[in-house]
Formats: C-alpha cells, sequence, structure tokens
C-alpha cells in the first residue's frame, strides 16, 4: 500500500479539524506500516538550534528533523511533584491515577477560589528538564513548554525554541500564584504569590507527567500548575489530548533544504552540530522520510563536523553516506547500550533495538572504517555492575570493535529518583537499602560507589586496549565536542571533574 495513497489531508483541502493552524502544515499521513500514529508533514522556517549559553553541554548546535515520536513527547511536571488533592493531602504526580479527585482553581467574578476536579488522564514519557527554583526553597522540576500561573498570567518555563513564534516565559521578576491554605473554597491570592529566584535548564532528559483535569489545571508544589502547554495544543488542534498526542509526529519534511542554506551562509563558523541529542534521529519514521541522507550531505558539503548518537539500526543505511563526509569533516558515531539482559531490557528500555542489534550496529560502523564509541548509560548498581556483567558487557563491546567506551553510573535527578525507586520496590525490593546508602547526598551516587566501579570497570578496558571515560572524564571544554575530534578520542580534563560538570548529553536516562 503506498504511503501516498494514506494522506489525510492537505492544507488547501479539508485539513483534519484545527490543523489548518499547525504553521507550515503540509499534509498529515497515516500508513499501516504504523498503526496508530499519525506523522504530520511540516515546512520548517530553521533547522539549526542553538544550544542556549546556560547549558553545561560539549556542542551550541543542533539539529532535529523530528519533533516527538511515539516515545518521545512533550509533558509537564516531574513525577515527585506534591499534587494537592481535594481531601487535603499531597500525592506525587506519577502517581496520580484517572478518576482521583484533586484540587484546581475556578474564577469567580475577579477572583480564582480552589475547587474540587477530577482527573481524566494521566500520561508518562521522558523530555528535558528544567528547574524552576522558589523564594522559600521550593523547587520545580518541569518541561520547558509547562505553564505556570503568575501575578501577570500563565507563563511558560522557557523561552521559545529556534524559529518557534514568541511566548511568555518565566525570568526572576515574576510571582508564582502559591497558596495559603489547600482547601475547598479558599481564595488564590496575591500576596501569597512566591518570587522566582531562577530557571535553569537541567542539561538531561527526564520522566516527565500530565494531568488533565476537568477545571485544566491542577495545584503542583503549592502553585497553580496548568496542563501541558503541548498537550492543550493538540486539543486547540481537535486532535485527543491522551493517546493521541503521543502517536502525533511532527516530520520537518523541508529540513535538509533549509540547513543547507544555513550552514551555506558566509556568517557560519562550522561550528560542531551533535544529532540524537534530543529525539533520535534513526527512529522508523526515518525510513520512510529519509531525512538524514540530506542533513549529512549538507553538512558534509559546507565543512561542518558532526556527530550521531543514536541507538537506532537504521544508521546502517547511511554507512557508504557517512564514508564519504569522513573524507572531508570530522564525523562522530556513537551507539549507546547499557546492558546486555534481554529481560531487564525489555524492562527498562520497551521499544528500543535490542542489545544484540545494537552491538550487530557497532560492527557495521567498525566494518564501514568509521570510528564507534559505545556508551555504557547508565550502570545500574546492584543490577548491572557485577564482575560478571561488566566483564560481558566490555567483552561484546570489544568484540563488536568499538574504539571507546564511555561508562556512567545511574543519575537519580528529581523525579528520575521517584519513579525508578518505585519500579525497585516493585522489582527489587532487597536492592532499596544500598540505593538509600548510595544516593544520600542527592542525584549522584556516592563518590566511593564510582571509584569502585572506576576500579571495577577499568582492567576490563585495558585488557581489551579500549580507551575509556567515566562520568568525570566526560567534559573538557563545554564548547568542545564532547568525543574530541571523533567518538572514541579519549579526552584530557582540564578542570575539576566537579559532580556540578558532569554532563554528559547523549545518556538517555532509561528512567
Amino acid at each position: 500500500m503506498r504511503w501516498e495513497g494514506q494522506e489525510l489531508a492537505v492544507t488547501d483541502g479539508a485539513a483534519l479539524p484545527g490543523l489548518q493552524r499547525l504553521s507550515g502544515l503540509v499534509r498529515s499521513v497515516r500508513t499501516p506500516e504504523f498503526e496508530g500514529i499519525t506523522f504530520h508533514e511540516v515546512t520548517s522556517k530553521s533547522a539549526l538550534n542553538k544550544v542556549p549559553e546556560a547549558s553545561h553541554v560539549p556542542f551550541r548546535w543542533t539539529v532535529n528533523p523530528y519533533r516527538g515520536c511515539s516515545h518521545a513527547c512533550t509533558y509537564c511536571l516531574s513525577g515527585y511533584a506534591p499534587i494537592s488533592m481535594a481531601d487535603g493531602t499531597t500525592v506525587p504526580l506519577a502517581r496520580v491515577r484517572p478518576g482521583d479527585q484533586v484540587l484546581g482553581t475556578r474564577r469567580e467574578g475577579l477572583s480564582r477560589r480552589l475547587v474540587r476536579t477530577q482527573v481524566v488522564d494521566h500520561w508518562r514519557t521522558s523530555k528535558p528538564a528544567f528547574r524552576v527554583e522558589l523564594d522559600g526553597g521550593t523547587s520545580i522540576v518541569a518541561s520547558g513548554d509547562h505553564r505556570f500561573l503568575t501575578l501577570d498570567g500563565w507563563k511558560h518555563v522557557a523561552p521559545p525554541g529556534e524559529g518557534d513564534p514568541p511566548r511568555p516565559y518565566l525570568t526572576t521578576r515574576d510571582r508564582l500564584m502559591g497558596l495559603r491554605r489547600s482547601v475547598v473554597g479558599a481564595a488564590v491570592r496575591g500576596e501569597d504569590a512566591l518570587a522566582v529566584s531562577y530557571v535553569r535548564a537541567m542539561d538531561v532528559e527526564l520522566p516527565m507527567f500530565d494531568l488533565t483535569t476537568g477545571t485544566g489545571d491542577f495545584i503542583a508544589h503549592g502553585v497553580v500548575s496548568h496542563n501541558c502547554f503541548a498537550r492543550n495544543t493538540h486539543t486547540y488542534l481537535d486532535l485527543d489530548a491522551g493517546d493521541d498526542f503521543d502517536r502525533q509526529v511532527i516530520v520537518k519534511v523541508n529540513v535538509a533544504d533549509v540547513l543547507r542554506r544555513e550552514v551555506g551562509r558566509r556568517g557560519w563558523a562550522r561550528e560542531h552540530v551533535a544529532m540524537g541529542t534530543n529525539t533520535d534521529p534513526y527512529q522508523r519514521a526515518e525510513g520512510r522520510y529519509r531525512l538524514m541522507p540530506g542533513i549529512i550531505e549538507a553538512l558534509a558539503g559546507s565543512g561542518t563536523p558532526f556527530s550521531i548518537l543514536t541507538k537506532g539500526t537504521l544508521l546502517r543505511r547511511d554507512l557508504p553516506l557517512l564514508q564519504r563526509a569522513a573524507e572531508d569533516v570530522q564525523v562522530g558515531v556513537g551507539v549507546s547500550l547499557a546492558l546486555l539482559d534481554e529481560g531487564l531490557h525489555r524492562s527498562v528500555e520497551p521499544g528500543t533495538p535490542t542489545p544484540k542489534a545494537r552491538l550487530d550496529l557497532v560492527r557495521a560502523v567498525r566494518a564501514a572504517g568509521l570510528p564507534c564509541t559505545v556508551l555504557l548509560a547508565p550502570i545500574l548498581p546492584g543490577l548491572t555492575d557485577s564482575e560478571e556483567q561488566l566483564s560481558a558487557l566490555v567483552a561484546a563491546v570489544a568484540e563488536a570493535g568499538a574504539t571507546g567506551i564511555s561508562y556512567i553510573p545511574l543519575h537519580l535527578r528529581p523525579g528520575a529518583r521517584e519513579w525508578y525507586l518505585g519500579w525497585l520496590e516493585s522489582t527489587r525490593p532487597d536492592l532499596l537499602p544500598l540505593y538509600r546508602r548510595l544516593y544520600h547526598r542527592g542525584s549522584y551516587s556516592d563518590q566511593r560507589y564510582r571509584d569502585w566501579l572506576r576500579a571495577r570497570v577499568e582492567p576490563h578496558l585495558k585488557a581489551y586496549r579500549l580507551r575509556g571515560d567515566d562520568d568525570e572524564d566526560l567534559v573538557d571544554d563545554r564548547r568542545r565536542p564532547l568525543h574530541g575530534k571523533r567518538w572514541g578520542t579519549r579526552l584530557t580534563p582540564s578542570g575539576s571533574g566537579t559532580e556540578a560538570a558532569t554532563v554528559v548529553p547523549g545518556q538517555d536516562p532509561l528512567f
């Protein structure tokens, strides 16, 4: 069945209700090859995305040909966010369920009061996280698209992305509408508002959750929180805000042409461009749309070095193109692999290529004459860090021909911590005391564990003559490509390697 035959709508015809408002929409497509997923093909005004200066990542530019996929959508808050329930208690967002009664707000004349409202739906996925710190010590982890009620109205956590329309967003001049009493009928008053101390990108993807309620809002961390903007956008487009949202993929069909113009400009400095730091460029849809060949050609043709991090075995298709590109520019390829156990893989990384398939991809990259680093991330204490497991994993990676290994123990940042410990409690409760000891000081494992892990991994790397980096070695100059000149080139740390500087773009967190 031809793909073109599945077209649902075009801009000069009867588009899906509301989709005429999606900027640059060309058509919407469904196909049996991707059951349950609708692809909205759009023309994009820009291809290069500039990373904010405040982000501690070793590159300044990215290219993302897709917005979202079946496992990477926009949600609002981290799972640990305390939600005010109608009975006066609080429940972590991750544990709220459809049918629960929570507190929302309703306008009464010029004022806004707390009312009882029902949770209609609840979802979970992963997105880049931001931390919003309020006066008084309240710390909120949310996606950049989430909105909070301020004294000046609803505002997003972060500014719009490159090429997106303007929108109001939080600054240190804002105050979030807070609550003195979380009881039905209480007024939401300006004098209880909490000042924003700072908003910072956390440079990591975390599990994010979203609610739909009868009032369109809810109370999280004691402040008024709106339903996720992206989901409201889908509702605005007359698309379902629940399961459909996970299955509506935006495809930038002209991304290669736009990129070619951008990197062809006289002012382009040919800085390193990283791909795969947000959504995987070799997700299944790439098999149909074939956007990456044009992107690779545009970058190589302009003399722009680039790297690709992926779990997708579809990268094999473009190996001849990458070989030719490597003759002219620095090309890096990285494959992420956390474990070998198939059962554990299905539990913590559902919907991704199997460990065997990723090892085969490493072999194919090396057979093409390209360097390939494997990111062993994250290593799970008590689950994937035994002598036997690490020995087998390094041996498998070495046998596949990898030119280097980076290994990173699990980071339990807010949101990830609650979800993961909840998962651990239901699957391996015997490990909970270990995790409480290792992560008693925060997101990073205890220094003694990292030293222990280094001592356990390094002998295996030396045995196979593999260059290796741990999480304290990965960042040198933050504006220098993560892999030095290519994936697999060891970096010599110029700084202290402190935890605060330990940022691994491409550590695609499992939890």
